[in-house]
């Protein structure tokens, strides 16, 4: 099957040629065909599976063809709720991209910016609006917006909104929209909470869900490193100086830890930015582009600041704080390895990240290559011969009577660096 054969306008199948768009991803050959009849779906899809096309192409279409027919001021028809800034520019381009010859209008509102020019956008008139929930209802209250017209509604990333707090916000959106409207929601994961917020926007949908060919965890090359938390610095230096990384995505678990990071590096000579939410909209965007352009080698990032990070040729992967929950490392890891590409993703693992490596290679279901020779390993070994074994952080004493254990954690370092071993 091709685009061709899913009955687009000219308009649209011109706009997808000249972008190079052949044959739909499975999730687009899935969804765009239920969508243009008119159905709700739910689907559970991956970032990377090519979703944002899958309901951008068939609102489009049916829009621009209900358009030819309207007269006068534009209403804002079609509302695509999302939880990133990053994330709501991405779909708000691909919008464009796709319906450049079709004559409709996108906008996009979020905040961290001054809200001078969104509201001179929605002033002039739009079709199509994506927003992050704060900033949406934060312009609906002002009277700039009305939600009153829309017949299509979009809620992406779902399980990230739920994630990041958005729950309330999505309610109240979902209580200002008509009953009579086609509906899609779409999510990563479908766990119980994620299904009952489903059911309040959904009538009778259609279910997509697509699995990648090959996980994330399968695409990426892994492996990591045991490294003591104040040496990490000087094994991302070392590897950056060392392993030829052209383009490297660092993750850091805090703002504080991206911007100190950066400093580090900075000193060490090495150009990089740090994104993160307490940075301004114009500083994310410099610093994005700047890396894209390959004007900056290293780009520090928090997991939130991340979503919609949407790039090809990305090298390497950098796990400098694991996460402590375990689907964030597959979402991360998944930044690298794009577009059927090969990728590679870095971790660095204290004594107390040892919990969240567990937890990490039960969920992927493969131990993690170990690089057992670096300069920074004794250091390591050392730190975990003198502390007393530790239990999810807390001191673990001996029971009345019994003698104290203290070679737990020492063998566990030294098992997972005894030397080569087959990688699972």
């Amino acid at each position: 099957m091709t685009f061709k054969d899913l009955g687009l306008t000219p308009a649209i199948q011109k706009a997808l040629h000249e972008e190079g768009y052949t044959i739909p991803t499975p999730i687009q050959k899935q969804s765009i065909p239920i969508l243009l009849k008119g159905k709700d779906l739910l689907g559970c899809a991956q970032t990377g599976t090519g979703k944002t096309a899958a309901f951008a192409i068939p609102i489009l279409q049916q829009m621009s063809l209900a358009r030819a027919d309207e007269r006068g001021r534009r209403k804002i028809k079609s509302l695509i709720v999302t939880p990133t800034r990053e994330l709501a520019t991405q779909i708000a381009v691909s919008f464009g991209v796709y319906g450049k010859y079709t004559n409709l209008k996108n906008t996009v509102v979020f905040g961290g910016v001054k809200q001078g020019a969104q509201v001179e956008a929605l002033r002039r008139g739009v079709d199509i609006l994506v927003a992050t929930p704060g900033r949406l209802l934060d312009l609906i209250n002002q009277g700039y917006i009305s939600l009153k017209d829309i017949e299509y509604f979009v809620l992406d990333e779902a399980d990230q909104m739920l994630d990041m707090g958005f729950i309330h916000d999505i309610k109240k959106i979902i209580a200002l929209l008509p009953r009579k409207r086609q509906s899609l929601f779409f999510s990563a994961t479908m766990h119980p909470t994620i299904v009952e917020l489903s059911k309040k926007i959904l009538g009778n949908p259609e279910r997509v869900t697509v699995r990648p060919e090959q996980t994330t965890a399968e695409k990426v090359k892994q492996s990591i490193y045991f490294v003591t938390k104040k040496n990490k610095i000087r094994l991302l230096v070392h590897l950056l100086q060392t392993q030829g990384m052209e383009s490297v995505l660092v993750f850091s678990r805090t703002k504080h830890g991206a911007n100190k990071v950066v400093k580090l590096l900075q000193r060490d000579g090495f150009q990089s930015a740090a994104i993160h939410g307490n940075k301004s909209q114009k500083a994310r965007e410099v610093a994005l582009d700047d890396f894209k352009k390959g004007k900056i080698k290293v780009l520090v990032a928090t997991d939130i600041a991340a979503r919609g990070i949407d790039i090809d040729e990305l090298s390497h992967v950098v796990n400098y704080d694991l996460p402590n929950i375990p689907e964030s490392y597959v979402h991360r890891i998944g930044r690298t390895g794009r577009a059927g590409s090969s990728g590679e993703a870095v971790s660095f693992c204290d004594i107390e990240e040892r919990p969240y490596l567990k937890d990490i290679e039960k969920l992927i279901r493969k131990k993690i290559s170990v690089i057992h020779e670096h300069p920074f390993l004794n250091d390591l070994l050392e730190r975990a011969s003198e502390e007393p074994e530790r239990t999810h952080g807390h001191k673990r004493h001996p029971k009345p009577g019994q003698k104290k254990k203290s070679a737990g954690k020492n063998n566990y370092w030294r098992n997972r660096n005894s030397g080569p071993r087959k990688s699972s």
